[in-house]
């Protein structure tokens, strides 16, 4: 089974892609930048408030396929500063409590949204 999933009320995407693709009992989660509904940069150069509106974004995805934090089994983070590491930390944390999903992180030079300083995906066990 392959389901696309796109989700109202995010902003629309900015290339051919979906927000998340269900293939099975998987979820894949595309790269999620801190945008609002309007496609607007959220947290200015503070990273930390970016983090935030990404994992914000990233919930509603989740909910939309009947999954939580809980049910994420990996995670991708590209930071642009990997110096940034320490402070997004604590909202990794925070959003995944007890839940430790495997993980990579990248440093990458420019992300697709202009002044974008985090993109982080997912991929997650849709529960029975």
């Amino acid at each position: 089974m392959r389901q696309e999933i796109r989700v109202e009320g995010l902003a629309e995407p900015i290339s051919h892609f979906t927000d998340a693709v269900r293939a099975g009992d998987l979820l894949f989660v595309s790269g999620i930048v801190a945008v609002d509904a309007e496609g607007r940069l959220v947290g200015g150069e503070d990273v930390v408030a970016q983090t935030r509106q990404v994992f914000e974004n990233m919930r509603v995805v989740l909910a939309a396929a009947g999954c939580g934090f809980e049910d994420v089994v990996k995670v991708t983070v590209f930071l642009t500063d990997i110096a940034d590491r320490p402070r997004i930390n604590p909202l990794r944390q925070e959003v995944f409590g007890p839940t430790r999903p495997a993980s990579t992180l990248v440093e990458v030079s420019r992300l697709a949204v202009e002044g974008a300083k985090v993109e982080i995906e997912c991929v997650a066990l849709v529960p029975r």
